[in-house]
């Protein structure tokens, strides 16, 4: 690990300006047409004049290339509407985000070289987008226990506002948690398009939370995202009061992934001047904190997916945790996770008296 640098680095450039993911295919199977949802996000594609296609049967084909990486980029230049298999209403526990997830759609536009789906999702990274979101929403009821508040994450295999202005599943999703008694959505992001969520009626049952990272790590790897500064004034908006809808949110932050770059400690204490700038009042705030780390099979997808990427997936300089299942997963050694831990910890501490760290891990 590197010593701390002396002079402040160069800030980051002014926040450039986000475009909204447009993809190239917009793919419907019969099923999803048959849903008055799949109607509403066929509507919302063809105002848009995205070239649609009609599947004859529920099966998606014709995406793979000539190698892993043409079919990558096939597949992200698509959007899949169809509907969730009878196994996903089956929700699992996703400790310590949520007491649930569950998925208004799999696969995401962004290309993050250290992509925590890569591995996770099989077949080609098409982004599949639910149109049985109705019934999805309806079975969370089950979940809930009488007099108990039960979370709900719904960002684990997707950013659900990166595809927002082409579903509407996200303001759906926001409404619904706003009608419930003990039932809490939460979401997260790297895009920044959040004005049309502002006036909903959340009735403070959502957390809007954005991931961040230190300019040098955002920068490199986290292609066709909103700039941290975009997200950090997405989610000033957010969490600012107002006169309308739901009023202001409960908001978040996930620090991830935390890599010890070299002078690892003044680039994150440039970014925790970021988020001090944008977040100048009080707010109900939480911090999530994530260092990286990666799998056997995810590294082989993502080396696949980014063939020259620099990020650092050496074994050598790594531990090894395994999960209860017999999963590895390559993460830093004890001694650079302390390093990390205290200095995130005590940064928060400082600036942010009443915000809440919900885990670290």
């Amino acid at each position: 690990m590197s010593n701390p640098i002396v002079e402040k680095p160069k800030l980051e450039p002014q926040a450039r300006e986000s475009r909204l993911w447009m993809p190239e295919r917009v793919l419907f199977t019969p099923a999803a047409l048959a849903e008055p949802w799949g109607q509403q996000i066929l509507s919302r594609v063809q105002a848009l004049n995205l070239p649609i296609e009609e599947l004859p049967r529920n099966r998606l084909t014709g995406l793979r290339g000539s190698d892993e990486r043409e079919t990558y980029n096939n597949s992200k230049r698509t959007l899949a509407v169809v509907t969730t298999p009878p196994s996903a209403f089956k929700l699992s526990p996703i400790p310590p985000s949520a007491d649930w997830q569950f998925h208004i759609a799999e696969g995401c536009p962004a290309h993050c070289q250290y992509c925590y789906l890569a591995g996770s999702l099989s077949g080609p990274p098409v982004i599949r987008v639910f149109a049985n979101l109705p019934q999805i929403l309806d079975n969370l009821t089950k979940y809930e226990q009488a007099g108990h508040r039960t979370t709900y994450e719904v960002s684990c295999y997707t950013d659900p506002l990166a595809i927002e202005h082409l579903t509407g599943s996200l303001e759906m999703c926001i409404r619904h948690f706003g009608t419930r008694e003990k039932g809490y959505l939460r979401w997260v992001s790297k895009f920044d398009a959040v004005d049309k969520l502002l006036d909903l009626p959340h009735n403070s049952h959502t957390r809007c939370r954005m991931s961040v990272n230190a300019a040098p790590i955002s920068g490199r790897f986290e292609g066709g995202t909103a700039s941290v500064s975009a997200r950090l004034q997405a989610l000033r908006r957010l969490a600012l009061p107002r006169s309308k809808g739901g009023g202001s949110y409960p908001v978040g932050l996930v620090i991830a992934p935390i890599m010890p770059i070299e002078n690892w400690r003044s680039h994150y204490h440039r970014l925790f001047d970021q988020i001090s700038e944008a977040l100048d009042f009080e707010c109900d705030l939480t911090f999530e904190l994530i260092s990286h780390r990666f799998t056997p099979g995810s590294k082989e997808v993502l080396q696949k997916w980014y063939p020259h990427t620099q990020l650092d997936m050496d074994e050598a300089t790594r531990s090894i945790k395994r999960n209860k299942f017999g999963g590895t997963k390559y993460v830093y050694n004890a001694d650079t996770m302390k390093q990390l831990r205290c200095f995130f910890e005590s940064e928060i501490a400082k600036r942010f008296s009443i915000a809440r760290v919900l885990y670290w891990t």
